[in-house]
Parts: structure tokens; sequence; C-alpha cells
């Protein structure tokens, strides 16, 4: 590519010249690396330094908190030997997906404080390739969880995964992933291209092709949709049985003439139809508020308006998805007692206070659902 072949002509010297009309993004971008950036992005203002240095700043703040928090959850996780079950092999998953979504934060910080694409294109391909694998294995891992959830729920007695079925879920749940950061990685199908300030890369979803349109499409389908038509009916499905298993104990108690079957039932806890509702409603959110603003902008990048897609807009999913990457650790593990016990055992200073639940003579089902979505 030069720039007579994409009609750069006039806005050439507005990437060159420090006088003159404003620059335009990618003025600062040596004439070799022009060719991995999509001409949509250069014909956009260069933004304000200050927006960089923010962004910076805030990207910062978003990998210090997930680091902290993921890696609390990895390391009480694998040390204490009361949380090493099956099910919290998937939190643990979780969680080293969105430690290593955050370990590419340095290309976007370092990126950003020069206020362009200061890395190129192998930094580009870095990020690209971790937010993948990373993305996508988190929200397969998600779907995953949400399974073990409603087996466990739905089948108290023989609905528990093994260990070694819940290893054969993670691995597949890699193998899965694999393709789709590495056929962008090697141009098979696909590519990863810097998208708005330059400082933040993704799959390809603007170049006017029918190839990647049916990549945009494909990949929407498979990594974005599918996992959430899992979770949502999954959640659904543990919602849908706690309400009934709560019905008919209700019922059964009337027939009784008590006000409860549980032995220590405290009539100011909240039900457990409204607590697992509650949960199922966070997850669910989470997982729509980190990949919804990007399934939609790919789609519209791909298939429609693309003038909607400013750098300004673009930069909004690249931050909702490290927001939830810092979220998810107290979602699904730091609200979970036993986490907290474990924590407060080893890190005394920190005051938690938590006091071991006390013995309940709950039935199976609905001692499950009062576990938080990924505990075990």
């Amino acid at each position: 590519m030069n720039s007579s072949s994409t009609g750069l002509e006039p806005s050439w010297g507005a990437r060159t010249m420090p006088g003159g009309p404003p620059r335009l993004l990618g003025w600062n971008v040596p004439p070799e690396e022009l060719v991995h950036i999509p001409e949509h992005w250069l014909v956009y203002p260069e933004p304000n330094p200050s927006l960089h240095y923010l962004l910076a700043l805030l990207y910062v703040l978003f990998t210090f908190v997930a680091l902290l928090g993921n890696g609390l959850v990895i390391w009480i996780f694998c040390a204490a030997k009361s949380l090493r079950t099956p099910s919290n092999m998937f939190v643990v998953n979780l969680a080293l997906c969105d430690f290593f979504m955050m370990i590419k934060t340095p290309v976007f910080i370092y990126n950003s404080f020069n206020t362009g694409f200061a890395l190129g294109n192998l930094g580009c391909q870095i990020f690209g390739l971790i937010g993948s694998f990373t993305g996508i294995g988190a929200s397969m891992t998600n779907a995953a969880i949400a399974y073990d959830r409603y087996s466990t729920i739905a089948r108290p007695l023989d609905g528990k995964l093994s260990r070694g079925q819940v290893m054969l879920f993670i691995v597949l749940i890699w193998t899965y992933v694999l393709p789709w950061g590495l056929m962008p990685l090697m141009g098979v199908w696909g590519r990863f291209v810097p998208e708005g300030f330059l400082t933040s890369c993704t799959f390809d979803y603007l170049t006017d092709s029918p190839e990647t349109r049916y990549f945009v499409g494909t990949i929407f389908t498979f990594s974005y949709v599918l996992p959430m038509v899992l979770i949502i009916y999954y959640y659904s499905q543990i919602v849908s049985h706690v309400v009934e298993h709560e019905k008919a104990l209700r019922e059964q108690a009337k027939k009784m003439n008590v006000d409860s079957l549980r032995s220590n039932a405290n009539s100011n806890a909240q039900s457990a139809e409204i607590r697992i509702a509650k949960a199922a409603i966070t997850i669910c959110f989470l997982f729509v508020a980190s990949w919804t603003p990007y399934g939609v902008m790919a789609m519209i990048g791909a298939f429609g308006d693309r003038s909607l897609l400013t750098p300004g807009v673009t930069m909004i999913p690249a931050c909702t998805c490290k927001a939830v990457a810092c979220l998810d650790p107290y979602v699904y593990a730091i609200s979970h007692p036993k986490y907290r016990l474990e924590l407060q055992k080893r890190l005394p200073w920190l005051e938690l206070q938590e006091k071991p639940p006390p013995s309940d003579s709950v039935s199976t089902t609905t001692e499950a659902v009062n576990a938080p979505p990924a505990a075990s």
C-alpha cells in the first residue's frame, strides 16, 4: 500500500507537518506500518494527548485491581485444600483468563503514553492474540460454570462433575479457543489490526470484503452468541428449578402446619429464589456488559454504517472488557464465605472478620443454590 493507492494524498501533509491543519490519526506512524492500519481510522483527527494519558492511567488502575483480585483467587483456590474441588477448577480457569487478559495492557499503556501506534504491528499482534485467547476463553468458561451450577442443582445426587470431567471441559475450552486466535495471527482467516486511537488491537471488522464479513459473522456467532445462549439458558433453568423447589417446600410446610421445614430458618433472610435470581442476573449482566459492545461494534463495522464507529466510540468496548476482568473475581470468589475464611487465615492483617458458617439442615438443593454460582 502507498499513498497513491489509498487516496491519502490530501491528508499526508497533515500527518507530517507540525503546523497547519489538525493532524490526523497515524501522523506519527512510519509509512511501512501504515499498511497495517484500516483506512477508516486515518481520516479522523488526532485526539487530544490528554485523552491518551487518561486512558493509560485508567488501564494502570484496571491492571492493578484485576491482577490483585485474580491473583488472590488463583493463589487461595490452589493453596487451600478445602477449595480444591472440581467446580472451583472452573473458577481458577476464569481467573487465569482475566489475569492474562491484563498481561497485554503494557502494550496499550506504552502506546497511549506515546500517543499512537508506538509498538507497531508486532505489539498489535501480541495484544490481539492475548485478547482473543483470554476473552473467548473467559466466555466459554462462564458457560461451563453455568452448566456446572445447573447440573449440581438440578441433579444434586449425581449431577456434580468429577475432577476428570472438569479437566476434560477445560481442555475442550482451550482447544475451542485456539483457532480463533491463531487464524488471524497467521493470516489464515481474518487479521489483527489497530482500532480507535491506534493504541489497542482486535480482529479486523472494517475491511470491505466478503472474507472479513464471513469471519466477523462466524466469530460473532460462535464466540459471543453461543456462550451467551448457554449462560442465559442454564441460569434461567436454575432460577426456575429453585422457585419450584421453594414452592414445594412451602406447600409441604403448610400441609404439616409448620412455618418452615428448615430447622434454623431466618425469617429476616432473603428467600432462596431472590438470592439465586440476583446471582444469575449479575453473571448474565457481566457477560453482556463485557462483550456486547464489542459484538455490536464488530457487526456494525462488517455489515452496517461504519460512520458510527468513531475512534472515541470504539474505545468503550476495550474498557468494558477490562472493567469486567476486575469484577469477575469479586463476583465469583471473593463473595464466597470459604474463600474469605481462607483469605482471613492467610492474610489476617486484612481483618475480614469472617465467621465460619453455621451448620444448617437445609435440603441439598437449597444448599447448592445458596452458594455463589462458581463455588462448590
